[in-house]
């Protein structure tokens, strides 16, 4: 536990600070919620520590994040919304004006108002709470589609890189550190009989065809606030992996963890395939804000979910081959067993490419 109003003195808090506790479920930034006596009123804060050792510069980090919530912020404003500070992060800043503060042993602290009255899921329990958080993943997206100046820092360079993903996997089975590859060679293929479609998006963006956008990059339930009273997504938090990419990956990735009939590292495949309703769920949502997306994006949104599949197992795979060195692990076996489990939904993904198009095409009026 760090010492929290010590914290507190390092921003313009223009409030008392009462007590701290540990808050959320997240396991990379230690995170608090603290409250305060606001001229006799309690108000919550969120203290947050970033972890240096995942996010090797946490100063571009904040960066981006403070540019990006600044952008919404100024946007939701213009356009008169009355819960403008309700609908993005915002930073409380440090008593030398940045968005971030450094504490005596140097771990950088940002604050951000609590939300009231919303709250995460850490698992989708409705095709409703799929579209709400896929209808605001598609709002910060648009809220960010026109932010000028400088390109935001690739704060984790090539994250979704496809094509160089699988690269480290071949490096991977030729030094084949911890002696496993013959016993993973069935998934290896698998792998690399998917080769072309590791690099489709890839090369659509260096074609122009799909253009460099500022996207989330971590899109899972859990990312989203959801109003406790009317169960609309409302805030999207977790901004650290906000960087230049493709739409498509973020919405890639909401077919990822939502779509499946079961969790990313079950071990019994058999029980692994697509829910099209939630599916459907996501497209209507998503679809209902991403009002900027191309032509060549919506044709590829239903591709988006089987490429950041398959590169999410790749990635258990080589991780697997490599030691267990990136993912931590709760049993032996446990990377393969989730490379295995995204690979199988992969394969469903495949046989239900035609009925995924036809959902896409129906809920954007471009032809399958």
């Amino acid at each position: 536990m760090h010492d929290l109003r010590a914290i507190s003195l390092l921003f313009q808090m223009r409030a008392d600070f009462v007590e701290a506790q540990v808050y959320g479920s997240g396991h990379i930034n230690d995170t608090y919620c603290a409250l305060y006596n606001q001229a006799g009123c309690s108000i919550r804060y969120i203290h947050q520590r970033i972890n240096h050792h995942v996010f090797k510069n946490p100063v571009k980090v904040m960066e981006n994040v403070a540019r990006v919530t600044r952008h919404a912020l100024d946007t939701l404003l213009a356009e008169g919304n009355p819960e403008a500070h309700r609908r993005t992060l915002t930073c409380v800043p440090a008593l030398d004006g940045k968005p971030y503060a450094i504490d005596a042993e140097g771990n950088l602290w940002r604050t951000y108002p609590f939300i009231e009255g919303a709250r995460g899921y850490d698992e989708i329990e409705c095709n409703e709470q799929a579209f709400q958080a896929a209808k605001a993943f598609g709002a910060f997206q648009n809220l960010t589609a026109n932010l000028s100046g400088e390109r935001l820092h690739e704060t984790i360079p090539d994250f979704h890189h496809t094509p160089k993903r699988l690269e480290a996997l071949e490096a991977a089975v030729k030094s084949d550190l911890a002696g496993r590859a013959a016993d993973a060679q069935a998934e290896i293929d698998f792998a690399r009989a998917r080769a072309a479609d590791c690099s489709r998006i890839t090369d659509l963006i260096a074609s122009g065809a799909v253009p460099e956008r500022v996207t989330h990059n971590d899109t899972k339930l859990n990312n989203v606030l959801l109003d406790e009273a009317t169960a609309e997504g409302i805030c999207v938090i977790d901004l650290d992996t906000t960087m230049p990419g493709s739409a498509l990956y973020d919405f890639g990735d909401m077919v990822r963890t939502a779509a499946p009939t079961t969790r990313e590292d079950d071990p019994d495949v058999s029980h692994i395939g697509v829910n099209l309703d939630r599916f459907d769920a996501l497209v209507r949502g998503y679809l209902s804000t991403a009002t900027f997306l191309n032509e060549a994006e919506l044709a590829n949104l239903a591709f988006s979910g089987k490429l950041i599949t398959l590169e999410c197992g790749i990635r258990f795979l080589t991780d697997h081959l490599n030691g267990d060195t990136y993912f931590k692990i709760k049993r032996p076996g446990h990377n393969l067993d989730r490379c295995r489990n995204q690979f199988a939904f992969l394969r469903a993904l495949e046989e239900n490419m035609a009925a995924m198009e036809e959902i896409v095409a129906r809920a954007s009026s471009v032809p399958a």
